[in-house]
């Protein structure tokens, strides 16, 4: 009877994101792009209207998403999506990884901004100036556009790719100790 080796035990891999958690991430990206598109649509009816029922609901509804949804998006790539990437040797994806994570905090600077505001509109407080308010959101739709197309163009395939090689090579090594 010949004795059985015993493998070492080997470290975990670093986790990688499954498919459906980047398509929660991709619709997540179509989401943000249309609530600025709302949040442009809400100053030009601030400017033109005023702060009536119509935009204290919209307000509201812009408020929610960033305070919930977006934040919740930030927090699953920097635990999910960036580590791996991270962790990967490649000088310049570790730069990009940083600068979007860099971005995280400016996104989340630029929101403490442009949330009270907002909070005001939904609330019907205070006096409203769309042209703070106009600016505030260039700067904060302007991050989110570059800190998407980033993501979109380079880190979400990379991530993909490499999860899809993990994968690979998960069923080869289960296939080939059967």
């Amino acid at each position: 009877m010949a004795a059985r080796r015993v493998r070492p035990a080997r470290p975990p891999l670093m986790p990688l994101p499954l498919a459906h958690e980047f398509d929660a991430l991709d619709q997540t990206h179509a989401d943000v792009l249309q609530h600025l598109r709302q949040l442009e649509a809400l100053i030009n009816r601030l400017e033109s209207i005023g702060a009536d029922d119509s935009a204290r609901d919209t307000a509201r509804v812009i408020r929610d998403f960033f305070d919930r949804n977006a934040r919740h998006h930030h927090a699953e790539e920097e635990r999910v999506v960036f580590p791996p990437l991270l962790a990967s040797g490649n000088a310049e994806l570790v730069q990009h990884v940083q600068r979007l994570q860099q971005d995280h905090g400016w996104l989340e600077e630029d929101w403490h901004e442009l949330q009270p505001q907002l909070d005001a509109i939904a609330n019907g407080m205070g006096t409203i100036e769309p042209e703070l308010i106009r600016e505030a959101v260039t700067v904060f739709g302007a991050l989110y556009l570059e800190h998407i197309a980033l993501e979109e163009s380079l880190i979400y395939p990379e991530a993909k790719r490499r999860m899809e090689a993990q994968a690979a090579g998960e069923r080869g090594r289960s296939n080939g100790s059967s």
